[in-house]
C-alpha cells in the first residue's frame, strides 16, 4: 500500500481510542463494520467509490486511517472526504468539556464519565440506514434487529472483499424504494416495518424527506417534527436518528427499553422509570441528553 493511502486524523483532548473500540467490539453482531486485531475495517461510499478503511491508533494517540482497497483509483480528494466520514462518525468536533463538568455532579452520570472516559457518541452518518435501523428495533430485542438488519445488508446491500470476508454498505433508498413487500417480509421483517422501510426510501428519492431539510431545521423541535410526518417514524425513532445521524445534542430517546432499563439498574427502581421520572432526569442533563444516553447505554454493554 502506497504511504498517500495513509494518514492521521487528529483527535480532541480526551479522545481514547481504546474506549471506543471497546464499545465497536461489543456489538458483535454488527455488520456494517468488524474490530479484528485492535483495528476497525469498514466499508465506505465517497463520490460513488467503495473504500475499505481500516482506522487504528497512531503512537501520538491519533487516529490512523488507511484505505486497505477501493473500487477505483484513490486521490486527495477522496483523502479529504474520508477524513469527514472518520471525524463524523465518531463525532470528533464536539468539545465534551461542558459534559464531563455537568457529569461529574450527576449521581447517575459521575461514576460512568470517569469509567467510559474518552468514549465518543459513535454515530451513524448515512441518513436512510439511521432511520431503518431505528425501524427495525422498534419494540424487538437488540439480538433480533441485529439479525434482521444483516439479512437486508446482505441481500440488499453492496460489499468490497478484501483478506477473504466481505465489507458491506448498507442498501441504498433507490433500490428499497423498488423491493417489494413479500422480499423483505421474507427476511422476517413485520409488513409494516416492510412497508416503513420501503415508504421513508420513496421519500428520500423524491426529495420529500432530505438531511439537507433536517441540518435546515429550527431546532430540535422543528426536526422531530419533519421526520414524524412520515409513517412509521414516531417520537422515539425521531430522536434516536436525530441523536445519531445529526448529533443533535438535546435528542432524547425517553421510551428507549436500553435507556429505561441502564437508570432502573443504577436507581435500583422495582420497574422501568416512568416518562415524568424521565425527563425530570434530562432537565439536569441540557443539552446533553444525547451524551448521557449514550454513556447509559453502555453500561449495558457491562
Amino acid at each position: 500500500m502506497e504511504m498517500e493511502n495513509v494518514w492521521k486524523v487528529a483527535v480532541p483532548e480526551g479522545f481514547r481510542f481504546q474506549e471506543n473500540i471497546r464499545y465497536l467490539a461489543n456489538a458483535n453482531h454488527e455488520c456494517m463494520y468488524q474490530v479484528i486485531n485492535n483495528q476497525v475495517l469498514k466499508a465506505i461510499n465517497v463520490d460513488k467509490t467503495v473504500f475499505l478503511i481500516e482506522l487504528s491508533e497512531a503512537k501520538c494517540g491519533e487516529l490512523l486511517v488507511r484505505v486497505v482497497k477501493s473500487s477505483h483509483s484513490f486521490s486527495e480528494a477522496n483523502r479529504s472526504k474520508i477524513t469527514a466520514y472518520v471525524r463524523d462518525w465518531f463525532d470528533l468536533d464536539t468539545d465534551l468539556a461542558d459534559f464531563y463538568q455537568m457529569a461529574e455532579n450527576d449521581i447517575f452520570l459521575q461514576t460512568l464519565v470517569h469509567t467510559f472516559y474518552g468514549l465518543r457518541l459513535i454515530g451513524i452518518p448515512n441518513f436512510f440506514e439511521a432511520i431503518s435501523w431505528a425501524i427495525i428495533g422498534q419494540q424487538i430485542n437488540l439480538f433480533f434487529a441485529y439479525k434482521l438488519k444483516r439479512r437486508l445488508v446482505e441481500r440488499f446491500g453492496q460489499s468490497i472483499r478484501w483478506n477473504g470476508g466481505d465489507y458491506w454498505l448498507f442498501p441504498t433508498p433507490d433500490v428499497i424504494a423498488n423491493v417489494p413487500v413479500s422480499e423483505l417480509t421474507s427476511l422476517q421483517l413485520s409488513k409494516r416495518k416492510s412497508e416503513y422501510l420501503i415508504d421513508i426510501a420513496r421519500s428520500i428519492i423524491d426529495g420529500a424527506l432530505s438531511k439537507e431539510k433536517l441540518l435546515a431545521a429550527d431546532g430540535l423541535e422543528e426536526a422531530e417534527k419533519i421526520l414524524t410526518r412520515h409513517r412509521g417514524i414516531g417520537s422515539w425513532t425521531a430522536h434516536y436518528v436525530l441523536m445519531r445521524c445529526f448529533r443533535f445534542p438535546n435528542a432524547f430517546p425517553i421510551a428507549d427499553a436500553g435507556l429505561q432499563n441502564a437508570i432502573k439498574q443504577l436507581a435500583r427502581l422495582e420497574k422501568k422509570p416512568s416518562k415524568e421520572y424521565m425527563l425530570q432526569l434530562g432537565s439536569g442533563w441540557e443539552n446533553w441528553q444525547g451524551y448521557a444516553t449514550f454513556y447509559l447505554w453502555r453500561t449495558l454493554y457491562q
